[in-house]
């Protein structure tokens, strides 16, 4: 229990990262956030004290963030694209990347034109151009953000998370 994640929001409410409960406890008794949401009918004892196990706490005080950029590397590609493949939709086996435009034909090392595939469909599209080949994308690869990439580790995000998320 004291390793379930819990949602930590900047003062306005903004989603700033994911913590375990026992760190968020501890902010808690130290008095630097309130418990925002709990996680129900979960509590932890001291010997004088009972806690409610939090889901969602918030920071008494604004903390100005510098947004932290991904790295653009093969597994963050395969990890963006919940490793499945682009072209065919397989989740199964191994997987790679590939440039949608080939790199041969000018296409750069951009979140934009790398997806994930797996080998039989890299090895079919090759040097060539989706339209040279009659395949699809099933999803256009886009940028992450921050935080939606380290909440995307988690899978399906908390239902008490769902009000103070970004939605895209």
């Amino acid at each position: 229990m004291l390793q379930s994640p819990v949602l930590l929001l900047n003062q306005n409410y903004e989603p700033l990262t994911i913590l375990k409960v026992k760190r968020a406890i501890t902010l808690v008794i130290l008095g630097k956030v309130d418990l925002i949401e709990n996680a129900d009918g979960l509590l932890i004892h001291s010997i004088s004290i009972t806690y409610h196990v939090p889901s969602v706490i918030r920071l008494k005080y604004f903390v100005r963030i510098k947004r932290k950029e991904i790295a653009l590397t093969k597994k963050n590609i395969i990890k963006r694209d919940n490793h499945q493949c682009q072209y065919c939709g397989r989740k199964t086996g191994m997987m790679t990347t590939d440039h949608i435009i080939p790199k041969a034909r000018g296409g750069a090392e951009t979140w934009e034109n790398l997806v994930c595939a797996c080998l039989e469909c890299n090895n079919r599209k090759g040097n060539r151009t989706l339209k040279a080949t009659s395949m699809r994308l099933i999803r256009r690869p886009k940028k992450p953000n921050y935080f939606t990439f380290v909440l995307n580790e988690l899978g399906r995000p908390k239902e008490k998370w769902r009000p103070f998320l970004f939605h895209s």
